[in-house]
C-alpha cells in the first residue's frame, strides 16, 4: 500500500498491476491483535476499508461482493436452515444471508472482533442486521470452531475470508474442506471467495482439486465484476456436499438486491474456455 499526494495505491508487485483512489482523509488506523485496520474516505468510493494495506471493501461496490458471495448459494440450496459464515467481519455478508426468510441462524466466525467494531462505527449499513435475533457473533478462530462443530450439523458454509495469508491461510486447503465435509448435512453447500479467474487461475484449480479431494461431490464457479479488487474480476467458488439439484431463482426474489438477479444467477456459473480447461482437470 502506498499514500502519495493523496492517492492510496494498493499496488502488487507480484502481478504488476495496481488499484488507487483519491482520498479526502483517514478517518481511522489501528494494529489489532491479528492485523493493520484502516478506514479512508475516498472523493469517488466513499468510505475504504483495508487491512495491512489491502482493499476489503468500499462503500460504492461492496454490494456486488456481498450478494454474490450469498444469494447464489442459498437459492442453489433452496431450503438453508443453518448457515455458518467464517471471516466475514464487516457483516455486509451476514445482512445480506439474513435477508432470507428461510435462514434461521447464521452464525458469523470472525477471528478479529475489532474488524466488527470498526465496522459498525464506519459502515453501519452493513452492520444493520447485526442485532437480528437469528444472527450470531463469535470471534474465534474459523478453522477451529469448524473442527470442533457438530457432524452435519450446517446447512451452508459460507468461507469469505481475506486472501489466503496471514489469519486467511488454513482456510484454503484440503484439510480444513474435509472439516467443512464433514460438518454439512445432506445436500449442504459451501462457498468461498476464490479471487480473480483472470491473475489467479492456478490458486483456483488447486482450490477445487483440494474440495474434490476432501469429499465434494461437485464444484462450480462463478464469477462477477469487483472494481476495487485485483483486475476487476472476482470470483466463488461453490462446493456440493453430494450429488444433488442446485436450484435457480424463479420470479421475484422477496427482497431487493442492487447486483444479483435470476438472470445474473445464470449467467455466473458460464465460464470462460481458459478457465472451463482449468477446472475440467
Amino acid at each position: 500500500m502506498v499514500l502519495d499526494d493523496n492517492w492510496y495505491t494498493e499496488a502488487s508487485d507480484d502481478l504488476g498491476l495496481g488499484f488507487s483512489l483519491r482520498i479526502k482523509s483517514k478517518l481511522h488506523e489501528e494494529q489489532s491483535a491479528y492485523q493493520t485496520i484502516a478506514v479512508y474516505e475516498t472523493e469517488t468510493f466513499g468510505r475504504l476499508l483495508t487491512i495491512d494495506g489491502l482493499v476489503m471493501l468500499t462503500d460504492r461496490d461492496n454490494f456486488v461482493y456481498h450478494e454474490m458471495m450469498t444469494h447464489p448459494a442459498l437459492f442453489a440450496h433452496g431450503a438453508a436452515k443453518n448457515v455458518v459464515i467464517i471471516g466475514g467481519g464487516d457483516c455486509g455478508t451476514l445482512r445480506e444471508v439474513l435477508k432470507h426468510d428461510s435462514v434461521e441462524r447464521a452464525t458469523q466466525i470472525e477471528i478479529d472482533e475489532r474488524v466488527t467494531r470498526i465496522a459498525e462505527d464506519y459502515f453501519p449499513a452493513l452492520c444493520e442486521s447485526n442485532d437480528d435475533p437469528r444472527a450470531t457473533l463469535a470471534f474465534e478462530d474459523g478453522v477451529a470452531w469448524m473442527n470442533n462443530a457438530p457432524d452435519g450439523s450446517v446447512d451452508l458454509i459460507i468461507i469469505d475470508s481475506t486472501d489466503p495469508i496471514g489469519p486467511a491461510e488454513g482456510l484454503f486447503n484440503e484439510a480444513f474442506y474435509k472439516q467443512c465435509h464433514r460438518v454439512l448435512g445432506n445436500g449442504g453447500l459451501l462457498v468461498q471467495q476464490s479471487e480473480s479467474p483472470l491473475v489467479h487461475s492456478e490458486l483456483i484449480g488447486e482450490m477445487h482439486g483440494g474440495l474434490r479431494a476432501a469429499g465434494f461431490a461437485d464444484t462450480q464457479l462463478l464469477s462477477f465484476p469487483q472494481p476495487s479488487y485485483p483486475t476487476g474480476w472476482w470470483s466463488a467458488t461453490l462446493a456440493a456436499r453430494d450429488t444433488r439439484t442446485l436450484y435457480a431463482p424463479q420470479g421475484d426474489l422477496g427482497f431487493q438486491t442492487f447486483y444479483y438477479t435470476p438472470a445474473i444467477h445464470n449467467a455466473a456459473f458460464a465460464q470462460p474456455a481458459f478457465m472451463a480447461r482449468i477446472l475440467a482437470d
